[in-house]
């Protein structure tokens, strides 16, 4: 038996079990805990079993209109953060390469300040829409301008699209300030919370069009793993490979932009998810993308859903907003990694 596959089968259901427990305890826990057992067959009865019992209709009530929906946007959010921040390392060929390097994070956050300060979309009907369609339509318009900027001669130039990312990241981040600066106190406000990411504006309209981003990023990615593993030989030898690497390169950025531009306007900025987990996977299971993609995919929503839980739970019944709790956990996590594993 490969070492791939030996790894394979122990790495995956471990991550696999993780991932149905962070579940089953983001349905339970909350300001309201439910009993386990009850928040399970409240999900039974949800998917259309006849069970019956004392309290598991307000069980149910709770399960399937403010849990679900929450738990399937972190999952989702989580899911594709990760496999965003496995393309962009295999892009980059660096493992400290994170999805905002190419900008779709700043750019979502400008296109969601702009909407805030301009009260697009403040009715609560509208909002969930508006406001999501913003933030992603300027995560796409920045990350195609960055990629624009990185073509020369018919190719795409990786360095000169990084300080292309990285000064129009810059650009965005001194516009959203700006916004904030003109913004009234409602709009400011609605902006920072925005800004350090939650789910719980999480509803089954809002999810949707993020589930079918995630499941377009799931389904291509692992097709191209063997693109990917080549790619970290270089680009050279890629291309000595078969591969045809202009291609990849677009197809990854696409990805990327696709999968944090819905992430980011559904559930606002968190950070650390695309950077740490990917990497903290690559160590455990090697570089191999046919193992790496779907660990990732897995470890990205078990991360998300805890750390989800850890914002509900510490300071109950009010919430910590989603990106500190992960910037809290991941720093000091990815400085112990650094000082383990130097690069």
């Amino acid at each position: 038996m490969s070492v791939r596959v030996r790894r394979s089968c122990i790495l995956l259901p471990a991550l696999g079990l993780l991932l149905l427990l962070a579940f089953w305890l983001s349905l339970a826990l909350g300001p309201l805990r439910l009993p386990l057992v009850d928040s399970l067959l409240a999900l039974l009865r949800l998917a259309g079993l006849p069970l019956s019992g004392e309290g598991l209709e307000q069980a149910e009530l709770i399960v399937g209109q403010i849990r679900l929906p929450r738990t399937l946007l972190g999952l989702a959010v989580g899911s594709v953060l990760a496999l965003s921040g496995v393309a962009m390392q295999a892009l980059f060929r660096n493992p400290l390469a994170d999805p905002g390097l190419i900008g779709v994070s700043s750019g979502a956050a400008l296109g969601a300040a702009l909407a805030i300060v301009a009260g697009v979309g403040e009715s609560p009907e509208a909002s969930p829409y508006l406001l999501s369609a913003s933030a992603f339509a300027g995560g796409l318009a920045v990350t195609a301008l960055v990629y624009r900027l990185g073509r020369r001669d018919g190719r795409t130039r990786v360095a000169t699209m990084l300080l292309a990312g990285l000064a129009l990241g810059a650009l965005a981040g001194a516009a959203v300030g700006l916004c904030g600066y003109l913004a009234d106190d409602t709009a400011l406000r609605r902006l920072t919370f925005w800004n350090l990411g939650s789910l719980s504006g999480a509803s089954y309209a809002r999810l949707w069009p993020l589930l079918l981003a995630t499941l377009g990023v799931a389904l291509w990615l692992p097709r191209r793993a063997g693109a990917l593993n080549a790619l970290l030989l270089g680009e050279s030898e890629a291309r000595h490979l078969g591969f045809d690497v202009e291609w990849l390169k677009r197809e990854l950025v696409f990805c990327t932009a696709l999968g944090v531009g819905a992430a980011v306007a559904a559930a606002g900025l968190i950070g650390f998810v695309g950077l740490l987990v990917p990497h903290l996977l690559r160590l455990l299971c090697g570089p191999d993308h046919r193992l790496l993609l779907p660990a990732a995919m897995l470890g990205g929503a078990s991360l998300l859903l805890f750390a989800d839980l850890l914002a509900r739970l510490l300071l109950a019944p009010a919430e910590l907003p989603l990106g500190i709790v992960t910037a809290l956990l991941g720093a000091p996590f990815f400085i112990w990694l650094l000082r383990r594993e130097p690069l």
